[in-house]
C-alpha cells in the first residue's frame, strides 16, 4: 500500500507569507470620528469552522455589493470597504486566529453627517447577516472622537454600569474611558478620544486592535472558569476515592486473595481512565490560559497606561478578574497528573503483587514437578534394575535347557555348576543390553529434537 505524498510548501511562497501584511491598507482609510463594532465567536471545531467563517465573510461582503476591487480576502483575513453617495464609509474586517474567529465593522461618517452616538450602526441600510459558527467570546461598542474628553457627567448616562474606568494611553492626547458593562445591545462601550492630530494614522488601529485584543483575550480566560470549578470538584472527588482505596489496599494487600486483587485493579483502572479523560479535556481546555494571560498583560504593557483625574485605570479592573486564573489553571493541570500518576502507581503496585503471586505459584508448580521428576526417575531406575533381574533370570533358564542338553548328550559334566556359573554372565549381559538400548533410544530422541544446523532457509 503507497502513501499519500505530501505536498511539500515552496519556500519563496511559505516566506512571502510570513511576511505579508494584508492589513497594511487599512491604516490610511481609517480616520476619526469613527463607530466601531466588534464581535469574536470561540470555535469548537477550528479545521472545519475557520473556512467556514471565511465562507460566511464572503457572503457578508456579497450583501453588502462590495466590489472585487474594493474587497481582499485571505486565508485567516479579510476585508472591504463600501463608500456611499452620502460619503460614509462602512469596512469590515474579518479575522480568523487559533481559537476564534472575529468581525470589526467601522463606520466613517462623512463631514456633515454629524456626530457619531453609541448603539446601531448608522450606516445607509446596514444590517448584519451573520449566523455565527460559535460561542460568542464579547461584543464592543467603540467610539473614536476627535475632540476632547468629556467630563464624567456627560459620558456617565452613556456608559452603563456602576464604576467608570479612564486611562490616557500611548501619548497625552489619547484617553479612554469605559465601564467593562454591557449595555440593553449585550455591547462594552468605550469611548475613546485620538486628539486632532491622529485622525488619519495607524494610530487608530493600533487603539482598536489593542481594546479588542485585551477584552477578547479576558474574555477567554474566564470563559474557562466553569470548568475549572467543575474540574476542581471532581479532582477533588477523585482524590478523596484514591485516599480510600490506597488505605483499604494498603492494608489488606499482604494477604489478599486473586478475587481481591482482581477486584482492585477492576476499580483502580476505572477510576483511572476516568482521570485520564478529564485530565485530556482539561490540557485541550485550560492549556492556551498562559499564553492568554500574557497576551493581555503584553497588551496592556504596550499601551503605556497613565491615570485619568476621577477614573479608576482600566488595567485595574482587567488584572483584578484575570490575576491567578492562569496559574490556578496550571496548578490544577498538575493536581490532574499527580492524582493520574498516583493512580497508574497503585495499580502497578497491585500488578506486582499479582506477578508475585504468579510466581509464587510457579515455583511450587515447578517443585512438584521436580519432585515428580524425582519420583519418576527413582521409579525408572528401579524398573531397568528389575529389567535387569527378569532378563538375566530367562538367560540363565534358557541356558539351563542348554547345559541340560550337552550334559545329556555328554558333551558337559555337570549341567547344574554350568547354570550356577552363567548366572553372573547373565547379570552382566542384561546390564550391557539396557545400557546399550538407553544410549540408543537417548541418541535417536536427541537428534530428533535438535534441527539440523546445516539446513539453510529458502527464498
Amino acid at each position: 500500500m503507497t502513501e499519500p505524498k505530501i505536498a511539500k510548501p515552496d519556500p519563496g511562497e511559505l516566506i512571502r507569507k510570513l511576511h505579508e501584511r494584508p492589513q497594511m491598507p487599512l491604516a490610511e482609510w481609517l480616520q476619526a470620528p469613527a463607530h466601531v463594532h466588534y464581535k469574536a465567536f470561540r470555535m469548537s471545531d477550528p479545521p472545519v469552522q475557520r473556512p467556514a467563517s471565511r465562507d460566511e465573510f464572503r457572503s457578508l461582503l456579497a450583501a453588502f455589493k462590495i466590489s472585487a476591487d474594493a474587497m481582499a480576502i485571505h486565508d485567516t483575513f479579510g476585508y472591504g470597504v463600501k463608500v456611499e453617495a452620502s460619503g460614509d464609509r462602512l469596512i469590515l474586517i474579518w479575522q480568523a486566529h487559533t481559537e476564534y474567529y472575529s468581525y470589526q465593522t467601522w463606520h466613517i461618517p462623512s463631514g456633515h453627517a454629524g456626530e457619531v452616538t453609541f448603539g446601531p450602526m448608522t450606516f445607509p441600510q446596514y444590517r448584519s447577516p451573520i449566523t455565527p459558527l460559535g460561542a460568542e467570546v464579547c461584543r464592543l461598542d467603540i467610539l473614536l472622537m476627535i475632540k476632547p474628553l468629556p467630563g464624567s457627567e456627560t459620558l456617565r448616562p452613556q456608559l452603563p454600569g456602576p464604576v467608570l474606568y479612564g486611562s490616557r494611553i500611548l501619548d497625552e492626547e489619547t484617553a479612554l474611558v469605559t465601564s467593562f458593562t454591557p449595555d440593553e445591545h449585550g455591547r462594552e462601550r468605550y469611548w475613546v478620544s485620538v486628539g486632532s492630530g491622529r485622525s488619519s494614522k495607524s494610530h487608530l488601529q493600533d487603539i482598536v486592535d489593542a481594546i479588542v485584543r485585551i477584552e477578547t483575550y479576558y474574555h477567554l480566560l474566564l470563559m474557562q472558569k466553569p470548568l475549572f470549578s467543575a474540574a476542581i470538584d471532581q479532582a477533588y472527588k477523585f482524590e478523596q476515592v484514591h485516599l480510600k482505596q490506597r488505605e483499604i489496599i494498603s492494608e489488606h494487600i499482604g494477604h489478599a486473595d486473586s478475587l481481591a486483587l482482581q477486584r482492585w485493579l477492576n476499580g483502580l483502572t476505572q477510576d483511572w481512565l476516568k482521570t485520564t479523560r478529564l485530565s485530556s479535556k482539561l490540557h485541550f481546555e485550560l492549556s492556551a490560559s498562559v499564553p492568554y494571560d500574557k497576551i493581555v498583560h503584553r497588551t496592556l504593557a504596550s499601551l503605556d497606561e497613565r491615570t485619568l483625574p476621577l477614573y479608576r485605570p482600566m488595567s485595574e479592573y482587567v488584572l483584578s478578574g484575570i490575576t491567578g486564573v492562569a496559574e490556578g489553571n496550571q496548578q490544577l493541570l498538575k493536581r490532574m497528573d499527580t492524582l493520574r500518576s498516583g493512580f497508574e502507581g497503585t495499580i502497578s503496585i497491585i500488578r506486582a503483587r499479582v506477578d508475585l503471586m504468579l510466581q509464587s505459584q510457579n515455583l511450587t508448580l515447578l517443585i512438584s514437578v521436580d519432585k515428580t521428576t524425582k519420583s519418576q526417575a527413582i521409579l525408572q531406575y528401579t524398573v531397568e534394575g528389575l529389567s535387569v533381574i527378569v532378563i538375566a533370570y530367562y538367560l540363565s533358564g534358557l541356558m539351563a535347557y542348554i547345559f541340560k542338553g550337552l550334559h545329556e548328550m555328554g558333551w558337559l559334566r555337570n549341567a547344574d555348576i554350568a547354570a550356577a556359573l552363567f548366572v553372573p554372565l547373565s547379570l552382566g549381559l542384561a546390564l550391557g543390553i539396557t545400557i546399550f538400548g538407553r544410549k540408543l533410544l537417548h541418541k535417536k530422541f536427541s537428534g530428533e529434537s535438535t534441527p539440523a544446523a546445516s539446513e539453510k532457509p529458502q527464498a
